[in-house]
Formats: C-alpha cells, structure tokens, sequence
C-alpha cells in the first residue's frame, strides 16, 4: 500500500511539474519596464501542488521547475535559478503551511495573503542583493528601483497568482 501512495504522490508531482513549465512557456509576459522581469503563472500551479500534497512536495515541485526552466529557456543562468527558486519557495511555501494548519478556504486564504507578502518582501531583498552582481547596475541604481519597479512587480506577480 505504501509504495501504491508513494507512487501516486510521484506522478502527482511529476504532472505539477509539468503543468507548470507548460504555463510557464505559454504564459511568459514582461509585465516591468526591466527586461528579466516577467510574469508567468507557474506559481499558480505549485500553490494547487502545495495544498493537495503539502509543503514538501510542493518545493521540490519548484525546484525541479526551476531547474528545468534554467536549463531550457532562461537566459539568466544559476541566478535566475536561485531567483526563481526563492520567489517560488516564499509563496508556495507559506501558503502551504498555513493550509496545511487551517485545512478550510480561510487557511487558504490566509495562506495565500502570506505568500503574497512573504514572496514580496524576500524579493526585495534578494534583488537588492543579488541584482547589482547579476545585471551590473551599482547598488544605488538597484536600490532607487526597489519600490517603483521591484515592489509592483512583485505584489502584482504573486497577486495574479493568488487570484488566479
């Protein structure tokens, strides 16, 4: 019986991972004024991963996504990976956890607006620190675009996804 749910939960997450690649090809849109920053719905799909199968599976899912993407069609190389990666982790992750705590829509909900909030505010921070290395721009310049570019990208972002 173990290895029947083992199994299950296997091709669940293989199923995930491939639905949100395929959502991340056809959905990729540059929504910024910055070239490497562009929404795509993938998050969407690993949220669903979280809440069905739970956090774990949930961050694999969007490990093995990102690898992919990095490997196929991501100009950004192992930071964008990184990037993607924490981006994903922030929002899935959180809300996964909260639902896995409070198992109703509120949970939901509530562990949406989390990953909302926590994928926002580690992306602020990690572009701060990773983007002056990355696109070459002196700290200064990443810092004056942290709430007119880096802020609205990342709530609408996480926003689309949440809604969505």
């Amino acid at each position: 019986m173990k290895t029947t749910l083992r199994t299950r939960k296997l091709t669940l997450m293989a199923m995930f991972a491939a639905m949100a690649y395929l959502l991340m090809m056809v959905g990729r849109i540059p929504i910024s004024s910055v070239d490497f920053l562009k929404y795509d719905p993938k998050d969407m799909v690993i949220a669903i991963c979280g809440f069905v199968l739970g956090p774990a599976p949930a961050l694999t899912v969007a490990t093995v996504v990102a690898l992919i993407e990095m490997l196929t069609v991501s100009a950004t190389g192992p930071i964008g990976f990184l990037m993607n990666l924490i981006s994903s982790a922030m929002f899935v992750g959180s809300a996964a956890l909260v639902y896995r705590r409070v198992h109703t829509l509120r949970g939901a909900l509530m562990g949406l607006l989390l990953g909302i909030a926590m994928q926002t505010a580690s992306m602020l921070l990690w572009n701060y620190l990773i983007t002056p290395f990355y696109m070459g721009y002196p700290r200064e310049a990443v810092a004056a675009m942290l709430i007119p570019v880096f802020l609205p990208f990342n709530l609408i972002k996480s926003a689309l996804n949440a809604v969505i």
